[in-house]
């Protein structure tokens, strides 16, 4: 139970699958993207509206996401196709910041080779010849101490915060105490509860990290002449029964165990530390946002606490569907994973509630599909915005 079998890259660290990534560097080679990933077995398409055009903190931005996206242990190789030179974000800085991770990486141009058939030509026998290599390689036996655990929560109602959510913290809490580590973003979802994170904080440092990151988000949302209060809780909350966004808070960091906050990482930021513990992130609430900043800081695996229901998935880190409300599973049985509203029926314990979520988490990291993947539907990739395109 302390291990799981995984795919061990050149550079130490353990992907639970092994994907062949067909990356676009930007909105404009989207198209090329799409048709070599759907000429190529098992290739990934991740394709975004970013890359150009944008003020320079948002460029470093979306390299971020984009860098990040492809050094993430589960992809095993990467092709990044690029239009023609957007300087500082090109697919070549791409490739430069993922090649220390010691994967198979190679670029296209498409104004460089010819244009849309010559690029899509070019990026199918490179793909191809990627899978073929990656079809070679085998799972074998990692420590969990390998892993690192994302955690997110979406649709939330008065469930979430009693099952689906303490439920996932004692899971996570397991895999700390096998010298794994925990992930959670969404500060906007730590409003009115920052001293339950400061308290676990390990250093002062990453104390006022918590805080301050909370009011950074909120001065954003005034600036833009929306108050978050009166936006948070969200119309499904709201229709769940949560009414006011310290409602929602309490459940939310719940998602996270009591073992100590170890750092505090900017959003989509790689950690600098690899002790056990919990983590946490900066970043909006919004789940596609959330979940591709977790995937690209190295995550490997995530558990999506839900109480109405959710479809996010994000494309090359498995997404497990948690929900504590059994009305929901039943409408959603194609897309929720794991049902853990035993426990408000004397069925389950809070603590077996907890086993049955790590449980599952073991299950995907070996390799069983969770019910997205098996539909295919990876809907839930977007990269977090600064400031306005130029």
């Amino acid at each position: 139970m302390n291990e799981f079998l995984g795919y061990h890259r050149p550079d130490g660290q353990v992907g639970v699958r092994n994907h062949l990534l067909i990356l676009s560097g930007t909105v404009y080679a989207n198209s090329v993207v799409e048709r070599v990933a759907a000429a190529v077995e098992g290739a990934i398409p991740i394709t975004h509206a970013l890359g150009r055009c944008q003020v320079a903190p948002d460029l470093r931005l979306t390299r971020r996401f984009l860098s990040g996206t492809a050094a993430n242990p589960n992809v095993g190789a990467v092709v990044i196709i690029d239009h023609f030179e957007e300087a500082g974000c090109t697919a070549e800085d791409i490739a430069a910041d993922v090649a220390p991770t010691g994967k198979l990486i190679a670029t296209v141009n498409i104004r460089g080779g010819g244009g849309f058939i010559a690029a899509v030509e070019q990026g199918t026998r490179i793909a191809a010849d990627f899978a073929r290599q990656l079809s070679l390689q085998q799972r074998a036996a990692a420590p969990l101490a390998q892993l690192l655990f994302g955690t997110e929560c979406g649709t939330s109602d008065t469930t979430a915060g009693l099952a689906s959510n303490p439920a996932n913290g004692l899971a996570a809490e397991r895999i700390i105490a096998a010298g794994g580590r925990a992930l959670m973003a969404e500060c906007t979802e730590w409003m009115g509860c920052e001293h339950w994170l400061t308290e676990r904080a390990a250093s002062p440092a990453v104390a006022e990290a918590i805080v301050a990151g909370v009011q950074h988000m909120e001065a954003r949302a005034l600036a833009s002449g929306e108050d978050i209060r009166g936006s948070q809780p969200t119309g499904d909350n709201m229709a769940g029964g949560l009414t006011t966004i310290e409602e929602k808070s309490m459940g939310a960091v719940k998602k996270l165990g009591p073992s100590p906050i170890v750092e505090f990482l900017e959003i989509a930021e790689t950690p600098t530390r690899d002790e056990p513990g919990n983590y946490v992130m900066y970043g909006p609430g919004m789940g596609a946002e959330s979940i591709s900043s977790m995937a690209a800081a190295g995550c490997q695996i995530l558990t999506f606490c839900t109480g109405g229901g959710h479809t996010a998935n994000h494309p090359v880190m498995p997404t497990i569907k948690v929900t504590g409300n059994r009305q929901s599973y039943e409408l959603m049985r194609d897309t929720v994973d794991v049902d853990v509203s035993g426990v408000f029926f004397d069925e389950i314990t809070l603590d077996e509630a907890g086993d049955i979520v790590f449980a599952e988490v073991l299950r995907v990291a070996n390799g069983y599909l969770t019910k997205s993947e098996a539909l295919r539907d990876l809907n839930s990739f977007a990269i977090h915005r600064i400031g306005p395109s130029i």
